[in-house]
């Protein structure tokens, strides 16, 4: 589920994850791809989440958690409660709107 409003060049969005929701397997037959090349910035206000690499890095969040997630990701909802996170997006040019890394780095 998806709530979301516009918000100057973006939108603002509270997407609600169910349990057992996976991008591979729940969004890459709907956009293609083997990773989610969006990138993801909010805050995640309930649940736990996982984000995983091309790389192989994991990085885990537990609400409440701030969330900055590069492109070239897998995510799951990890645990028995929907994830839900509130984020800002401007679609395919969030990377450059908010000045984000185009990919996962180890800085």
């Amino acid at each position: 589920m998806v709530d979301e409003v516009e918000a100057g060049r973006g939108r603002v969005k509270r997407v609600i994850y169910p349990h057992g929701w996976r991008w591979n397997r729940d969004m890459a037959p709907v956009t293609g791809g083997d990773l989610c090349m969006h990138a993801h910035v909010g805050v995640l206000v309930q649940g736990r989440m996982v984000v995983e690499y091309g790389d192989g890095c994991r990085e885990t969040y537990q609400a409440p958690a701030a969330v900055v997630v590069a492109p070239g990701h897998d995510g799951w909802v990890e645990g028995d409660e929907s994830a839900v996170l509130v984020q800002f997006d401007c679609g395919p040019e969030t990377v450059d709107v908010l000045s984000l890394p185009g990919e996962h780095r180890h800085d």
